[in-house]
Parts: C-alpha cells; structure tokens; sequence
C-alpha cells in the first residue's frame, strides 16, 4: 500500500474507534435510564441535522451531521412547581427565561402514565448510576483496549539483542569523528561485539533482561570481565571492561531526570557502548490495571492543568512557540498522529496497529476523566447536582425541616452556556492549532 492509503486508512480506524466510544459512552447512560424506568425519547450520535433514525419502542434511535458527541434524552430532567405540577416560573431576563424554557421543553414529551418515569423523581443513587454510565463505559473500553494491548499485542520492551555498537567513546554533548585519531573505542567495539548479537551471559552470570544486564554492566567500571553471545547460532566469547562514563539519569517515566534548577542530571557509572533492539513482549494480565492507572494518572493531570495547558496551545499557534507534545489536542490532530503511525513502512505492521490500539485506550481514558468535570453540560455537573440535592434532603431530615424536593438544576443553566461555549471555543482553537502548527511526536 501506499503511504497515503496507509495514513487514510489510519485516521479511519482512529475515526471508527471514536464513533464506537462515543456510542458505548452513551449506552452507558441509556441502559441503567432504562432498567430504572426512566422514559428515554432519544439516543442519538452526533448533533445537527438527523441522517438517519429509527424508532424503536418510545425511543427513537439515529446518526446526526456533526459527529462530535452524542446524547440520551429522558423525560423530566428539570423538576416542575411542587404544588400544581406546573412549569417552574421565573423571573424576568435573559438567563431565567431560558431556565423557563428549559423546563417546560423537559415536560413537553411527559404524557399520562409518565408521571412515575420523570428523571428528576429518581432517587439520588440512581440519578448517579445514570449520568456516571458514560464514563464508566469508557473506563471499562480504555481497560479492555489495554488488555488487548498488553496481552494481545505485548509491550515494547528492551530485549538482550545488540541493537547497535557505537564506535568511539563521547562525552555527553560531545561528537567525535568515527574516522578520525581522537575516536577511543568503546569498550563493546574493542571486544568486537555486533548488532544482531545476542548477549546470554556477563560475568558468568546468564543474562535474563535488558534491565537486568545495564544494572551490571553499571555496577563493573574498569572491571575486565567475561561475556558470551550467541552469533548466527553460535557462542562467541569475549572479555570487557567497562568504562567509567557519566551517563544520563532517566525518571520513572522514562525520559532523563533534571535537578531542581532544570539542568540535565549525569551519573558516572559503567559504559560498553551498546544499544538494545526492542521488541513487543505480551504480558501477564497483572500489568493491565496498573497500566490502565497510570493512564488515568496521566490525562488526570492534562485536565487538571487544562486552562494553562490551553494557554501554552494559544501562545504556540500564534507565535514561533513549539507546541506541547504533552498537551491536549483535537479529534483532527488524533487524526493526525494516527494517519502518521499507520504510515510509518519501517515500522512492523504489528507494533503500528498496537499504536493505534494504545491512542484509542488513552482517548476512552480522556473522555471519562472530562466528563467526570463537575460542570454542566458535562456528567460530573450532573452527578454534583445529584449529590447537593442529596446533602439538601439529609439536612432538612436532620433539622427536622420538610423534604425540599429535588434540586432545580434548571437553575445552572448560564453556567452551562458559559461553560459549553467555552468548550466550543477550546475546540476551534486546537483544531485551528492542529491545522497550522500540529503536535509533532515522532522528531
């Protein structure tokens, strides 16, 4: 295929992983609406214009224009007067006259019967169980995909395989002319080690892991010691002795540490002046929760650094600024990097499309740890108000007060138009970002 059949063919499979979550996120809120006999009118994917819908029972299902969410409508979200039944009354103004509209649309589609099956008759426990569905849905997909992940496909992990030799022993920062008088070979060149060797033991000791071999060599500056590989199916053995070298100090997340005042941190330690070849390894179905956390861990703090992870986004599409590879992105850079993944010809078909399984685990993880935001128009904003009408109910028990009825959550209607533009606005602003300065994750 070519090149760019194979990128189309990426954000396609991207593109369809997304519809599915969507979808899944939003049965995760219709099936509980269902079995607690909340009349649901609705399930649609996308906004704007209907494509398509059938009904099927009281619910219509169906695929609209824009695909970029989806929703459930059920029947009395928003409570009415207590006394008569009626639609709540508001005041004058702009923000309360959309409240009163809000509520009576919420009571349009309430018919005989349905005074049982209104949402906001719901016990508190179950109003929760409803609106976090969504993200529950897609925590279970984004650990079901890193199951597959892991197990299925395995984790690139640094094998005992030389993957290169280098030549000539360099400071760091430092280049030195393979060819010239001032190159001293390292000591794995000096032995006569390959690429494609297999080392099998290091000081009589048998070699088990990449992580385990780096610990020894480390720990043996200036100490000759025996090693044997296996070449073209055959034993070589040699001697080596490391050198003492400063080498870089690498974090738990992989990436090389930095003191205090952000400068590069070095260890002398010893150096053969060998690469490991990595391949993917499957592993057991312990490692998959653990994983699936420190996902979790990560978007967790992309969201909670959201406003100021927006801003460097800003600074960087309209300036010389870099952007954040870290940062957040669009669903059009999500298309981006897995058009760019599905591309890469070099790179084995089998670690491109456990990539792509990995981006779609991560943006399952991201759409449930959003919509955990305690902010209306997203679920958490719902649960909150859930929860205050139950902190409300138990305080009017406690003091011996009348039950004050359910929340009016009609009432957070400007703070969910403040807050739904704003998320409109964050969203043309990283695509726009996307489109002239995108993310570049691969050097």
């Amino acid at each position: 295929m070519t090149p760019v059949l194979l990128f189309i063919l990426g954000v396609v499979f991207v593109a369809l992983g997304i519809a599915v979550s969507i979808a899944l996120h939003e049965v995760g809120h219709l099936v509980p609406a269902k079995i607690f006999r909340v009349r649901v009118t609705k399930y649609m994917i996308g906004f704007g214009p209907t494509l398509w819908s059938r009904r099927k029972g009281e619910t219509e299902y169906g695929v609209k224009a824009v695909p970029l969410g989806g929703y459930v409508s059920m029947i009395g979200m928003y409570p009415p007067n207590r006394e008569d039944g009626s639609v709540r009354p508001s005041s004058t103004g702009m923000f309360q006259t959309l409240a009163t509209e809000a509520r009576s649309m919420a009571h349009e589609e309430v018919g005989p019967g349905d005074e049982n099956r209104v949402f906001y008759r719901l016990p508190v426990w179950k109003k929760v169980i409803i609106m976090l569905g969504g993200p529950a849905m897609n925590m279970i997909l984004g650990v079901l995909l890193t199951a597959v992940l892991l197990m299925g496909f395995g984790f690139a992990t640094a094998t005992t395989t030389i993957s290169d030799v280098s030549k000539c022993q360099v400071a760091a920062g430092q280049t030195v002319d393979p060819n010239s008088a001032d190159c001293q070979l390292t000591p794995a060149a000096a032995a006569g080690l390959k690429p494609n060797d297999t080392i099998t033991s290091f000081d009589g000791r048998q070699v088990t892991s990449w992580d385990q071999l780096t610990e020894w060599i480390r720990a043996s500056a200036g100490k000759q010691v025996a090693i044997t590989v296996e070449r073209d199916g055959s034993e070589v053995s040699t001697t080596v002795t490391p050198v003492l070298s400063a080498r870089p100090v690498m974090g738990a997340d992989g990436r090389q540490a930095t003191d205090a005042a952000g400068n590069l941190q070095y260890q002398d330690v010893g150096f053969l002046g060998i690469g490991a070849q990595t391949a993917l390894v499957p592993q057991p179905a312990s490692s998959v929760l653990p994983m699936a956390g420190e996902n979790i861990r990560q978007v967790a703090g992309v969201v909670f650094n959201l406003p100021a992870r927006v801003v460097g986004v800003a600074k960087a599409a309209f300036s010389e600024e870099p952007r954040d590879p870290n940062g957040p992105i669009s669903v059009v850079g999500v298309g981006r990097v897995a058009g760019e993944v599905a591309a890469m010809e070099a790179v084995p078909l089998q670690s491109r499309v456990a990539t792509l399984v990995g981006l779609l685990a991560g943006l399952n993880f991201a759409l449930a740890v959003f919509n955990l935001i305690p902010l209306l128009p997203l679920d958490g904003g719902h649960v909150a108000g859930a929860l205050y009408e139950g902190a409300r109910r138990w305080f009017a028990r406690l003091r011996g007060r009348p039950d004050p009825g359910a929340f009016d959550i009609a009432k957070l209607l400007p703070v969910t138009y403040v807050v739904a533009a704003l998320l409109m606005g964050m969203s043309v602003l990283l695509i726009y970002a996307d489109i002239v300065k995108p993310v570049n994750l691969f050097g």
